[in-house]
């Protein structure tokens, strides 16, 4: 599942619901009215989530207990990777959920985020967002075929928007007005 792929589902799913296209055509987030945005509570329509809402979500948002991976520091109770997985994606929801309930935040499939890479600095940020044109996206969670360490909510990668392959999906949001 390329980036795009992704972005293109989000904006499907939006227009079914009577909802306003969360991306342009290419992957600017859109307001309301269509007009161009970096303000993500601007945005109605269903989108990726960005890189720091994945993580506080990863991590259990207010109810986190400070795991190694998203509900737990033993990888093998929340995640599919490397050592476990036989090899293969496996149907969500086998694994114990984290403080927040959600599924699959470590290991299974890395998840595709909104924003464009960047290296992190040392300048303390609140929730931001990268809409700042690059080459790569921010993708999350670890993968069936990567080690354990990968599924660490504090781990991330990059990837081509355009491209594919069998360890990438998502998972999607919306700004709740």
């Amino acid at each position: 599942m390329s980036w795009r792929d992704a972005i293109a589902y989000c904006n499907w799913l939006s227009e079914k619901e009577g909802l306003p296209k969360a991306y342009d055509t290419i992957g600017n987030l859109l307001d309301k009215d269509g007009k161009v945005t970096t303000d993500i509570t601007k945005v109605p329509g269903y989108r990726l989530p960005t890189e720091a809402e994945w993580e506080y979500a990863a991590r259990g948002g207010n109810d986190s207990n400070g795991y190694m991976y998203s509900g737990s520091d033993d990888v093998d109770e929340v995640a599919w990777y490397y050592s476990n997985s036989e090899d293969k994606t496996h149907e969500v929801g086998k694994k114990a959920p984290n403080e927040l309930g959600i599924y699959d935040m470590s290991g299974n499939v890395w998840e595709w985020c909104s924003d464009w890479w960047y290296d992190y600095t040392e300048t303390t940020k609140i929730n931001p967002y990268n809409g700042t044109a690059g080459s790569y996206r921010v993708e999350r969670g670890g993968s069936w075929y990567k080690v354990a360490t990968c599924a660490r909510v504090a781990n991330r990668g990059n990837y081509s928007p355009t491209e594919t392959y069998s360890g990438l999906g998502f998972r999607i949001c919306r700004t709740v007005p």
